[in-house]
């Protein structure tokens, strides 16, 4: 049996006792954390897609220690300008071992839902605003037209 959960961000396909990097979690060493984020579970060949996530799977693990990753060495250079950058990183990552999956039956805190009614009550103390409709900017006048060369010596 394996699934594919999202874990800080990103998706990972695990199995029973197996260990697992993953981004840096807060939770301290030995404590227990569950993800209910399961987005695909394989039982024998049943597989069991959700969509996004199935409806009460959940995955338990326990922290193990947290570290950092290897160091990657980010190198930049633009030849014959003199131009070199000499950079680092280490991730935090936190090692968790996976306890169990389990398909269904996960108890999740469901909020208490609130009932419509006061809803509607409230809609209909405040009354409807209505829109006043937009009032348009007045149009300018055309400036008059520049006299031309010939009107000005009829003119004269």
């Amino acid at each position: 049996m394996y699934a594919i959960v999202d874990i800080a961000g990103q998706q990972f396909k695990v199995e029973k006792d197996q260990k697992v990097y993953v981004h840096r979690l807060d939770a301290e060493a030995g404590k227990k954390v569950n993800f209910d984020r399961v987005l695909l579970i394989d039982d024998k060949g049943k597989v069991n897609i959700g969509a996004p996530a199935i409806e009460g799977a959940q995955v338990s693990a326990t922290v193990l220690e947290h570290l950092k990753g290897d160091k990657v060495i980010v190198f930049k250079k633009k030849r014959r300008k003199g131009y070199r950058k000499k950079n680092g990183h280490r991730q935090y990552l936190t090692e968790i071992q996976i306890n169990e999956i389990v398909a269904s039956g996960a108890k999740k805190a469901a909020a208490p839902k609130k009932e419509a009614a006061p809803k509607a009550e409230a809609a209909a103390e405040k009354p409807a605003a209505k829109k006043a409709p937009a009032k348009k900017a007045p149009a300018k006048k055309a400036a008059p037209k520049a006299e031309t060369k010939k009107e000005t010596q009829s003119e004269e």
